[in-house]
């Protein structure tokens, strides 16, 4: 029997590997290829999740129970969809972005989707929304925060979203390994610092138990604990 030598770190994928991984186990909703492949051509497309990550993140939708959640960065609307697609009826995702033109093209699809009637969209900066938020009494009533916007305000999103959700509740901040930039010393643009420092400080949070998940540009998961 010929015996395989296994690493104990994580796999590298191959462009091979990728499709395999993609071609085996996506589930895509027919509306969210629609909306992938629509934001393809636009400028900034490469700030779209991989379509693995959505589905990676319905499914933590499910895990949790999630009926109320927060989204930092729309875009066009792909991660907003894959987390509105999970809540129940009456849940509500508040979406927060500064782009209203992009964000219009997001509405379009939540309402093709059906989910419009949970998502509340916030056009403006969103560290003003969430701190309205947290102002009008809503600390603790969130289920699960997405980050995916300005990288230097990275840190301010996400000790808003910790005071919003709830004990237990899920924080995901995406681009944490940014193309691998954060492991490189000689970057030390204010972008990687600032994803680098925050990666240090949740690591080190005794408010959360973290995990950084190599999927897409890197997920980084902080649950919660107090």
């Amino acid at each position: 029997m010929k015996i395989f030598d296994m690493s104990p770190k994580t796999l590298s994928l191959t462009e091979a590997l990728a499709s395999y991984l993609v071609d085996v186990t996506l589930r895509e909703a027919p509306i969210l290829r629609a909306l992938r492949e629509a934001t393809q051509s636009l400028p900034g497309a490469g700030m779209q999740i991989a379509p693995e990550q959505g589905q990676f993140m319905r499914l933590l939708v499910q895990l949790i129970g999630a009926k109320r959640a927060l989204e930092v960065g729309v875009y066009t609307g792909y991660s907003s969809t894959c987390v509105a697609l999970e809540l129940p009826r009456d849940g509500l995702l508040v979406a927060c972005d500064i782009n209203a033109e992009t964000s219009a093209i997001a509405q379009r699809y939540w309402k093709v989707a059906g989910v419009s009637e949970k998502v509340r969209l916030e056009i403006g900066p969103a560290e003003h929304t969430l701190t309205q938020l947290v102002n009008d009494g809503l600390s603790g009533t969130f289920d699960f925060a997405f980050i995916d916007a300005d990288k230097e305000m990275y840190d301010a999103y996400y000790e808003l979203c910790l005071q919003l959700i709830r004990v237990v509740g899920l924080i995901a901040l995406d681009n944490a390994l940014w193309g691998g930039r954060v492991a490189d010393a000689k970057c030390v643009d204010p972008d990687t610092l600032a994803i680098r420092n925050l990666n240090a400080k949740v690591a080190a949070d005794k408010r959360v138990s973290s995990s950084l998940v190599p999927i897409g540009d890197g997920l980084l998961l902080a649950r919660k604990s107090v």
